[in-house]
């Protein structure tokens, strides 16, 4: 992606408030490509080659993002609003009353696991988007995984084994995360907030208006998850290379 390359990794002011060189030469370029993807998709936009150039610190970024959207503040709650959107597309998918559904809810009680797949994609229909709070068991992942892996391997010593086992570990792969039923988080105010940071105007009741604010916030969670960068270490002041 062209504008990786403009994006800068943290570098730390002092060793004693920011994180260590060792800990940033970790950081894998694929998961900040997929970041920005994640930015570009959740604010409907996209960046230049060279947009990101003369961006310094975390706060310009998040600022830069910020004056990017150019649509109207205001200041109501998104995480709130997706919470509405996604109680009333349960009670009408489920044929319950939305008052029993509360923020604390247990995904568990209203996806039971025989028709947890269909369900989650009526809601889906309903919402406009794709949730992804399902998945394969971990054990299937890391078994598929490492056979892949061992496949990659082999292709230097019998390539039709090692085709082999790729085309049956991308298959499988393929295969769990399709018809996989493990979910992700535990309750509905969980998925709301899932939801205002991937689909963050479709998740607004005015989707031409957006809260300025809640832009660093999404951001430095994103970071912190996505990039394993301690939340006290996204200030406004923290340094990109």
């Amino acid at each position: 992606m062209l504008f990786l390359q403009n994006i800068r990794i943290w570098q730390p002011i002092d060793n004693s408030n920011m994180m260590a060189d060792d800990e940033l030469e970790n950081v894998d370029p694929d998961d900040i490509s997929d970041l920005l993807v994640k930015v570009e998709k959740s604010f409907d936009m996209k960046f230049g080659s060279t947009e990101l150039m003369h961006i310094f610190t975390f706060g310009e970024l998040c600022d830069h993002i910020a004056n990017k959207i150019q649509l109207e503040h205001s200041n109501d709650c998104t995480s709130q609003q997706a919470f509405y959107r996604l109680r009333d597309a349960m009670a009408s998918t489920f044929q319950i009353d939305h008052k029993t559904i509360t923020t604390s809810s247990a995904l568990v009680d209203l996806l039971p696991k025989q028709s947890r797949r269909s369900l989650v994609k009526k809601l889906e229909v309903h919402l406009g988007f794709k949730l992804h709070i399902l998945r394969p068991p971990y054990w299937a992942s890391v078994t598929l995984g490492i056979l892949l892996i061992v496949s990659c391997v082999a292709l230097f010593f019998n390539w039709q084994i090692g085709l082999a086992g790729l085309s049956f570990s991308n298959a499988g792969l393929w295969f769990a995360n399709k018809f996989g039923t493990i979910l992700d988080l535990q309750t509905i105010g969980q998925v709301a907030k899932k939801m205002t940071s991937e689909n963050y105007f479709k998740s607004r009741r005015n989707p031409k208006t957006f809260n300025k604010s809640e832009i660093e916030e999404i951001l430095t969670d994103w970071f912190s998850n996505d990039l394993g960068i301690d939340k006290s270490k996204l200030t406004r002041e923290a340094k990109l290379s």
